[in-house]
């Protein structure tokens, strides 16, 4: 298993439209080492949720993944903001998952607080210029991360927590 950070600006998707809707694909992304990040997900792996281009952004909750990669049919829609025409059908260069929902966190762990944060200090969103919406991050600093966002809880098995 693995650890991942995916973002979303909470106007378009949040935390709490993948809680009312329980999974969803996860689409649109076209960025290549993000896109590549994607296919390599397998089913559980753990994924901070967190909410960019908004005030304050940071790690929202927690999802899973329950679909592995699969081709981003966005990009074949004229229609779609995602449209790419070098992506057909029969040679896909775009890719999704799906995740599904874990948990929101009882506290919003911001941004700021993260880069304070003592054992998060080489966790790639921290870095100066880092702007990839789906990025690895170390079982250390999603543990970590897990604590803030759950105040007086710690981890749970079932939420977001290895089994």
């Amino acid at each position: 298993m693995a650890d991942w950070l995916m973002k979303t600006e909470p106007d378009v998707f949040g935390i709490d439209d993948l809680a009312r809707k329980r999974a969803e694909h996860w689409d649109g992304v076209r960025n290549f080492q993000a896109r590549n990040h994607m296919r390599s997900m397998q089913l559980d792996d753990r994924v901070l949720f967190y909410h960019s281009s908004c005030d304050p952004p940071g790690v929202a909750g927690l999802a899973r993944v329950c679909r592995t990669a699969y081709p981003d049919f966005s990009a074949w829609k004229p229609t779609s903001k995602y449209y790419d025409p070098k992506s057909t059908p029969d040679s896909p260069r775009w890719f999704m998952v799906d995740v599904e929902f874990v948990e929101k966190f009882g506290r919003f762990v911001a941004l700021e607080e993260l880069r304070r944060t003592k054992g998060l200090e080489d966790m790639l969103l921290l870095r100066r210029g880092m702007r990839l919406s789906v990025q690895p991050v170390t079982g250390q600093q999603f543990d970590l991360i897990c604590l803030l966002g759950r105040p007086g809880r710690g981890r749970r098995r079932g939420s977001g927590g290895r089994r």
